[in-house]
Protein backbone atom coordinates (compact mmCIF):
# COMPACT_ATOMS: atom_id res chain seq x y z
CA UNK A 1 0.00 0.00 0.00
CA UNK A 2 1.50 3.32 -1.00
CA UNK A 3 -0.04 5.54 1.68
CA UNK A 4 -2.06 5.38 4.85
CA UNK A 5 -5.43 6.93 5.40
CA UNK A 6 -5.72 9.15 8.47
CA UNK A 7 -9.25 9.70 9.69
CA UNK A 8 -10.23 12.96 11.33
CA UNK A 9 -11.30 13.07 14.96
CA UNK A 10 -14.74 14.36 13.91
CA UNK A 11 -15.23 11.35 11.65
CA UNK A 12 -14.14 8.88 14.33
CA UNK A 13 -16.42 10.53 16.91
CA UNK A 14 -19.28 10.23 14.43
CA UNK A 15 -18.60 6.53 13.89
CA UNK A 16 -18.31 6.02 17.66
CA UNK A 17 -21.59 7.83 18.22
CA UNK A 18 -23.25 5.67 15.56
CA UNK A 19 -21.98 2.53 17.29
CA UNK A 20 -23.26 3.81 20.64
CA UNK A 21 -26.70 4.56 19.17
CA UNK A 22 -26.87 1.11 17.59
CA UNK A 23 -25.95 -0.42 20.95
CA UNK A 24 -28.70 1.62 22.62
CA UNK A 25 -31.19 0.43 19.97
CA UNK A 26 -30.13 -3.18 20.58
CA UNK A 27 -30.79 -2.79 24.30
CA UNK A 28 -34.09 -0.98 23.65
CA UNK A 29 -35.28 -3.89 21.52
CA UNK A 30 -35.32 -6.08 24.64
CA UNK A 31 -38.07 -3.89 26.11
CA UNK A 32 -40.22 -4.02 22.97
CA UNK A 33 -42.58 -6.98 22.68
CA UNK A 34 -41.23 -8.58 19.49
CA UNK A 35 -42.19 -12.25 18.93
CA UNK A 36 -39.66 -14.82 20.12
CA UNK A 37 -37.50 -15.68 17.12
CA UNK A 38 -37.56 -12.21 15.58
CA UNK A 39 -36.13 -10.29 18.54
CA UNK A 40 -32.94 -12.35 18.26
CA UNK A 41 -32.85 -11.90 14.48
CA UNK A 42 -33.14 -8.11 14.83
CA UNK A 43 -30.49 -7.98 17.57
CA UNK A 44 -28.07 -10.11 15.53
CA UNK A 45 -28.77 -7.99 12.46
CA UNK A 46 -27.83 -4.84 14.37
CA UNK A 47 -24.72 -6.59 15.70
CA UNK A 48 -23.70 -7.50 12.15
CA UNK A 49 -24.11 -3.87 11.05
CA UNK A 50 -21.95 -2.76 13.99
CA UNK A 51 -19.29 -5.34 13.10
CA UNK A 52 -19.23 -4.09 9.51
CA UNK A 53 -18.86 -0.49 10.70
CA UNK A 54 -16.00 -1.42 13.04
CA UNK A 55 -14.17 -3.45 10.41
CA UNK A 56 -14.68 -0.84 7.70
CA UNK A 57 -13.79 2.35 9.55
CA UNK A 58 -11.90 1.56 12.76
CA UNK A 59 -9.82 -1.15 11.09
CA UNK A 60 -9.51 0.99 7.90
CA UNK A 61 -10.76 -1.80 5.65
CA UNK A 62 -12.78 0.73 3.67
CA UNK A 63 -9.64 2.54 2.49
CA UNK A 64 -7.45 -0.55 2.18
CA UNK A 65 -6.97 -2.61 -0.96
CA UNK A 66 -9.92 -4.55 -2.30
CA UNK A 67 -7.96 -7.77 -1.81
CA UNK A 68 -8.15 -7.38 1.96
CA UNK A 69 -11.88 -6.66 1.78
CA UNK A 70 -12.31 -9.81 -0.32
CA UNK A 71 -10.38 -11.82 2.29
CA UNK A 72 -12.65 -10.47 5.01
CA UNK A 73 -15.82 -11.33 3.09
CA UNK A 74 -14.53 -14.81 2.24
CA UNK A 75 -13.68 -15.47 5.87
CA UNK A 76 -17.25 -14.58 6.85
CA UNK A 77 -18.62 -16.83 4.08
CA UNK A 78 -16.49 -19.77 5.22
CA UNK A 79 -17.52 -19.19 8.83
CA UNK A 80 -21.20 -19.30 7.85
CA UNK A 81 -20.55 -22.39 5.74
CA UNK A 82 -18.95 -24.20 8.68
CA UNK A 83 -21.80 -23.18 10.98
CA UNK A 84 -24.29 -24.43 8.38
CA UNK A 85 -22.51 -27.78 8.07
CA UNK A 86 -22.49 -28.14 11.85
CA UNK A 87 -26.21 -27.34 12.04
CA UNK A 88 -26.96 -29.90 9.34
CA UNK A 89 -25.24 -32.49 11.49
CA UNK A 90 -26.82 -31.54 14.81
CA UNK A 91 -30.36 -30.77 13.65
CA UNK A 92 -30.99 -34.09 11.97
CA UNK A 93 -29.43 -36.60 14.36
CA UNK A 94 -31.50 -38.78 16.64
CA UNK A 95 -31.14 -38.50 20.40
CA UNK A 96 -29.22 -41.42 21.91
CA UNK A 97 -31.18 -40.99 25.15
CA UNK A 98 -34.92 -40.50 24.74
CA UNK A 99 -36.30 -37.43 26.45
CA UNK A 100 -39.10 -37.65 28.96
Amino acid sequence: MSGHHISSAKFLWGVGTTLFLLTFITVAITWIAIPAPWNVVVAIGIAVVKAIIVSAFFMNLYWDTKFHAMLFVLSIVFFLLFIGITLLDTLYRTDPIPTF
